[in-house]
């Protein structure tokens, strides 16, 4: 199988990731900071350390800044549920992901507040001052997706963070498809809080994520229960990041995340990302010449991240997907991508696009075929 759905989950993921978690669940597999003994303080000493590298990772020298969650999913709706108030207004963008969608659609639902939404332009970016016309004077947050999950576009996320700074406004930077991509260094950028998940581009298995909060970021906690800290209270604990972290951690998570941080670090973010872009770049150069097919958001530059949608016409975008399956043993994903606003502006509600997403794995022979298979289907290609 040649596997282009890395945008929504690495795969394969690399064997010493896999040979990581089983090792050290093995080995440590009891809880951290549940006990006295030598084991469960080694698996909290463990867990630091990956909290560690992550902070690194953002530009934070705390690591108890850095609180570990199920995905991004999870960690966005702590840090929104956490930090909105009834009567705040939040701004964001029409390229979220429904992580952040139904949670602000809930709480309007509810009554608790309001939110706008800030068109992006045609070739898939948000202009900041269209963010700062957005601003109200109870506006608490600002949510933006850094890195599309259809268009791959990146956003200027050090220049919208400057003008959340200049309002006082608290910016929280949706990583989901960024982070292991692109180096984010958060003081720098203004990020007051970011959420990422380990089982994109941070090459770590699913069922782990989480919040890295910038100093002084305060955020309630949305669930209460056993932490391993402050046991004798009934209150729930306010130390950081037990009081976002409720309940046994997912420790084989947590150490295939390790696995997948100390693989970039050697490897650096920049060289993995600039081969997956030449792919990109390589595959919208081969699809662009088929007649029959629309690509949206532009040529892979440096401000997108490996991410493609494309349409062909008279053809739904799951009979494309279904074909590319059965007849070529490629997968991708075909759809909304869970980003329903984003193909309500491009004109593709109805049928959605099919998305390429290059992964860490993937080579030049997979992107020859998918062109080839996508021009047999087209019409407009011959078979090699």
């Amino acid at each position: 199988m040649i596997y282009l759905d890395n945008a929504a989950t690495t795969f394969p993921r690399p064997e010493r990731v896999l040979m990581a978690m089983l090792r050290g669940y093995a080995e440590f597999g009891c809880s951290p900071n549940r006990g006295g003994y030598d084991a469960a303080v080694r698996v909290g000493d463990l867990v630091t350390a990956v909290r560690r590298k992550a902070a690194r990772l953002f530009g934070l020298t705390d690591p108890d800044r850095v609180a570990f969650a199920a995905n991004a999913t999870d960690a966005l709706n702590t840090a929104m549920l956490g930090l909105l108030r009834p009567g705040d207004h939040v701004a964001a963008t029409r390229l979220e992901h429904n992580s952040v969608l139904r949670p602000l659609h809930h709480l309007k639902q509810r009554g608790w507040i309001e939110y706008d939404l800030v068109p992006f332009d045609g070739q898939g970016f948000i202009e900041p001052q269209g963010l700062a016309r957005a601003l109200r004077p109870n506006t608490r947050l600002v949510i933006v997706n850094h890195a599309s999950n259809v268009l791959g576009t990146v956003q200027p996320i050090e220049e919208i963070g400057r003008v959340c700074r200049e309002r006082g406004v608290l910016f929280l930077v949706d990583a989901a498809q960024s982070a292991g991509l692109i180096p984010i260094d958060m003081p720098a950028a203004r990020v007051d809080i970011l959420a990422f998940t380990g089982h994109k581009a941070l090459l770590g298995p699913a069922g782990i994520g989480g919040l890295a909060l910038g100093p002084g970021v305060e955020i309630e906690p949305s669930r209460f229960g056993g932490t391993g800290v402050d046991s004798h209270s009934l209150e729930h604990t306010r130390s950081l990041p037990h009081r976002l972290e409720a309940g046994t951690p997912n420790l084989p998570g947590i150490i295939g995340l390790g696995a997948g941080l100390d693989l970039l670090e050697e490897e650096g973010l920049e060289r993995i990302r600039e081969r997956e872009m030449v792919l990109a770049r390589a595959l919208w150069d081969g699809l662009e010449g088929l007649s029959g097919i629309v690509l949206y958001g532009g040529r892979p530059s440096d401000r997108h991240v490996p991410v493609l949608s494309v349409a062909v016409r008279d053809k739904p975008a799951s009979a494309v997907g279904e074909i590319l399956d059965g007849d070529f043993d490629i997968a991708v994903r075909t759809g909304l991508h869970c980003a329903p606003l984003v193909h309500q502006d491009l004109g593709t509600a109805e049928q959605g696009t099919v998305r390429f997403s290059i992964g860490y794995m993937n080579t030049r022979a997979d992107i020859d075929r998918v062109i080839e298979a996508m021009g047999r289907m087209a019409g407009s290609g011959k078979s090699r």
